[in-house]
């Protein structure tokens, strides 16, 4: 316990250096102005800004993620409420009664409101990791082969049955990350494996490179076969943006309840903030003693919506800290930021010297909350002119930027080349239905997989009898079960109720 303590001290003494929180800044302000850009988002900005942080401290750079992340998520309600399209899916449920406040001429308020609901949806879920994160990393620690086998396992499960509007096509998407997987040399043998003689390809596919084409290239290229769009102008506005002391104690009940959904949909991995933004805004919804303003420009509907998505982020970093499994497409991107940092996901983290850069990234995501708070109620003006950027601009400025991150890498031109074709085949998955978010899972969760069934097979002589030997074994097999049954269980909890909103 007083270890824990110590490292939680330490960590936000190595949090307030200079150069962290010049991060923080940076970070929160490029998540707001991608977050608030329609067609662009979350996980598409963190990989494409991944390049920038090869160079920083492993801590600096996990800051500067995390930080773009939370900007990223709440910058998606600036453009929900003054135009009525959500900058990120996370943001659906707030242009619902957002846009209907702007038109009402309460967009100040509007913004007050997400941008307070966002602070303290991200401030609470802080707590979940920093409790949550140490006992799942101590679980893990007795972990062997056979479980990391089927750790993997559940990890692709859960990430392509609820990501994906079909089970099937989900599936697909991470049986083609498997293959992408198997590029390179065999980890066990040393065999080489379809190189076509590149000898680039000998440690396997650039992740950083996957990481930029799947999310950011596929995107430029959807945007580019689309019709060029000229963004609605956003409305200009001059009412308040800090609310009273009774609206603040008029949504404190809201903000709780979106806090707790939200922090138990980002620890199940898969499920994500899109999800937890309906969720929070009808349960608002159904616990609120002014019902009849819903759907004409309730501030509690804006609060349920923006606590909950936020509340995600902390929540959807514990799996992926803990067990190496992304709670949704933005900390499979961050997963990738650390093994190119040198660290592997799990239990490790908190043990050693490893855990100081651990507990300064945790300290460090309590703060970014409060800078996001800041920057969003000084800046919202201001990003509101970003929110109409046209797409003839957009565009350009992502391939120049992906190509410049990729090729940053290791100052290699096969990697642009990588980066082009995984843009490709994201544009391609986008198009027949297919999940990004599971292939690039697949292609970090592969190897881990691998080397866990050949080495449980190596130890048993062959014996299949040892991925059921142990009690964790069984667990992790029912988890999977229920990772393929669960868009199944999610259309149950969310589905009605989002095309009653719509």
């Amino acid at each position: 316990m007083l270890e824990t303590l110590s490292l939680m001290g330490n960590g936000f003494v190595s949090a307030l250096y200079p150069v962290n929180i010049l991060a923080m800044i940076a970070g929160v302000t490029i998540g707001i102005v991608i977050g608030c850009l329609p067609g662009l988002s979350a996980a598409m900005g963190v990989a494409l800004l991944l390049p920038m942080t090869f160079s920083m401290e492993a801590s600096t750079g996990m800051i500067m993620l995390g930080a773009i992340y939370c900007g990223a998520i709440f910058g998606g309600s600036i453009s929900a409420i003054l135009i009525h399209t959500p900058g990120t899916p996370a943001s659906a449920a707030t242009a619902i009664e957002g846009y209907q406040m702007t038109l009402k001429g309460q967009a100040g308020k509007a913004l007050g409101t997400a941008c307070i609901a966002s602070f303290f949806g991200g401030l609470l879920s802080c707590i979940s990791l920093y409790f949550f994160a140490p006992v799942l990393g101590k679980l893990a620690m007795k972990f062997g082969s056979p479980e990391y086998f089927w750790l993997s396992i559940f990890g692709l499960t859960i990430i392509a049955g609820v990501s994906s509007k079909s089970m099937v096509k989900g599936l697909m998407s991470g049986a083609l990350g498997l293959l992408l997987s198997t590029i390179g040399m065999d980890p066990m043998q040393g065999v080489k494996r379809f190189m076509f003689g590149q000898s680039s390809l000998y440690e396997g596919i650039n992740v950083t490179c996957a990481l930029i084409g799947l999310f950011s290239m596929s995107q430029a290229l959807i945007l580019a076969e689309a019709k060029i769009k000229q963004r609605a102008r956003a409305t200009q506005f001059n009412d308040r943006m800090l609310l009273t002391k009774d609206e603040l104690k008029n949504i404190a009940p809201t903000i709780g309840r979106s806090w707790i959904i939200g922090n138990l949909i980002g620890i199940l991995p898969g499920a994500g903030a899109s999800i937890a933004c309906f969720m929070g805004y009808n349960t608002a919804r159904q616990f609120s003693k002014h019902k009849e303003l819903f759907g004409h420009g309730s501030y509690e509907g804006v609060a349920g919506s923006e606590a909950a998505n936020n509340a995600v982020t902390g929540g959807s970093l514990i799996p992926m800290l803990t067990l190496g499994i992304p709670g949704e497409s933005v900390t499979a991107v961050l997963m990738g930021g650390l093994i190119i940092q040198g660290l592997t996901p799990g239990p490790n983290l908190f043990v050693g010297e490893t855990a100081k850069m651990t507990y300064t990234f945790f300290a460090g995501f309590v703060l970014i909350q409060f800078f996001m708070l800041g920057i969003g109620l000084l800046g919202c003006r201001g990003f509101a002119n970003i929110a109409r950027l046209s797409d003839a601009i957009l565009i350009p400025s992502v391939t120049i930027l992906c190509v410049v991150g990729s090729f940053a890498i290791h100052q290699n031109f096969v990697d642009v080349v990588i980066m082009l074709i995984f843009g490709v085949i994201g544009w391609l998955a986008r198009k027949f239905g297919l999940n990004n978010a599971a292939i690039v899972l697949a292609l970090i969760l592969g190897p881990i997989g691998e080397k866990g069934l050949r080495r449980s097979l190596l130890l048993s002589g062959g014996d299949p009898r040892i991925l059921f030997s142990t009690p964790v074994c069984w667990v992790l097999i029912a988890l999977c079960v229920l990772g393929i049954l669960s868009p199944v269980l999610m259309d149950k909890m969310a589905g009605k109720k989002i095309e009653e909103d719509e």
